[in-house]
């Protein structure tokens, strides 16, 4: 399979043309992007879009001062496209995702790839779905600053330490404060409105640091939040236990991420459940909004029905297809769905915050152009993603859109994997 661009998922998935993959592991997220994506073709060949935008990778060279380094030791990095109009003094702030690791042997494969070193990103990435140039792709934003920094930590931007013997840094908290005292230098000191977003691993980072970035800014500046395929669920997985507990409690522990995990929720809960989103919400200040799969595939596949869970394989099949699920699989996902809609209720009722929760099969709908905006775009009502969130930022709409139970979507763009 000929590998063309790099953005971030969850599992080691290889798209292709034809709308399916392959599913190398569960642990790191890691979306290869062939044209399936970058031009927006969807599962079932939605839409076909104009080559994306390339985008230059620039490293922090500040940083190591401070020892915001990634795994290896290497200098953190963003791409930035300048924003011009209207859209001059409005900045985006798109935060990577993929994944996390959990053990040293985990961190020091980790550290020899782009999800570990700024040795081995890529020097030029592609910009689509929200990150798009082209007001006909990203009608609200295509003209702000927009900026992915890059994730090499593995702790969602969140850890603060380091093991000498295996010479990896956890530094996760410096990186992020870095790329962000970077940017202020270059102009977003300015902004008049701000999004700071991200997806997968990237959506718990925003989740994380909405307030920290929302102090940044003047008050006067508008400030919000966008975590697509961020909530992730502390669920009981089919064997009964909770596997991505489990792995968030190693992560915590190893990286030393319980010293940035906020104190509103510290303070009453452990540090482990401090990482799942969940219970972050409803307290985060800043408006937020969430956009997630209510079947995520991530959480299905490595979370729920993760090879350790399902030794006999039971579930193989109905993960990577949701068409062959038996009725009793449904049932379970059923209840999946019903325990996020239960994570999410206290948080939508307060008017600053935003939802798009749809019945879909996906996960991290923001960054493809097929799922974010087009002709054929999964949609609630007459809404599809990119206007919700636009409606939500700019005050037009009070978007709290919530999907009927699966089957009923006939709008979703589902992944199938091979």
């Amino acid at each position: 399979m000929k590998l063309l661009w790099v953005l971030g998922f969850m599992g080691m998935v290889l798209y292709r043309t034809d709308g399916f993959a392959d599913v190398n592991g569960t642990k790191e997220e890691d979306l290869h992007y062939t044209e399936s994506n970058v031009y927006g073709y969807g599962p079932n060949g939605y839409g076909v879009f104009s080559r994306p935008l390339m985008v230059g990778l620039t490293l922090i060279n500040g940083a190591a001062a401070t020892g915001a380094v990634c795994l290896d030791g290497t200098l953190p990095g963003y791409h930035i496209h300048r924003g011009y109009g209207s859209g001059a003094n409005s900045w985006l702030i798109q935060l990577e995702g993929g994944g996390w690791c959990d053990t040293i042997r985990n961190c020091v494969y980790r550290k020899k790839t782009r999800r570990g070193s700024s040795a081995y990103m890529e020097k030029q990435i592609p910009f689509a779905g929200i990150l798009s140039n082209k007001a006909g792709e990203n009608p609200d934003f295509y003209n702000w600053n927009r900026v992915k920094v890059r994730y090499c930590d593995g702790a969602s931007f969140g850890g603060d330490s380091q093991n000498e013997a295996a010479q990896l840094y956890f530094r996760g908290q410096r990186i992020w404060e870095a790329a962000m005292a970077d940017l202020m230098s270059k102009g977003m000191r300015y902004a008049n409105q701000a999004l700071l977003s991200g997806c997968s691993a990237g959506g718990v980072a925003t989740v994380l640091h909405c307030d920290e970035f929302r102090a940044m800014f003047r008050g006067t500046t508008r400030v919000k939040c966008l975590s697509d395929a961020g909530l992730f669920l502390d669920a009981i997985d089919v064997s009964g236990r909770r596997t991505l507990r489990n792995m968030f409690r190693r992560v915590v522990s190893l990286q030393g991420a319980h010293k940035s995990l906020p104190w509103s929720c510290t303070n009453r809960l452990n540090p482990t459940l401090c990482f799942f989103p969940q219970h972050l919400i409803a307290s985060v200040k800043t408006p937020l909004f969430l956009v997630n799969a209510a079947y995520d595939t991530w959480q299905i596949q490595a979370s729920l029905a993760s090879p350790t869970a399902d030794p006999n394989g039971l579930w193989h099949e109905c993960t990577k297809n949701h068409a062959r699920c038996a009725a009793w699989q449904m049932n379970f996902l059923q209840g999946f769905r019903n325990q996020m809609l239960k994570a999410v209720s206290g948080f939508s009722r307060a008017s600053k915050n935003g939802l798009f929760i749809n019945s879909c099969f996906a996960h991290c709908q923001t960054e493809r152009q097929d799922t974010w905006f087009s002709q054929d775009s999964p949609h609630i009502g007459n809404k599809g993603i990119a206007k919700s969130v636009g409606n939500w930022y700019f005050n037009r709409v009070n978007i709290k859109a919530i999907d009927c139970p699966y089957p009923c979507d006939k709008s979703c763009h589902n992944l199938v994997f091979r």
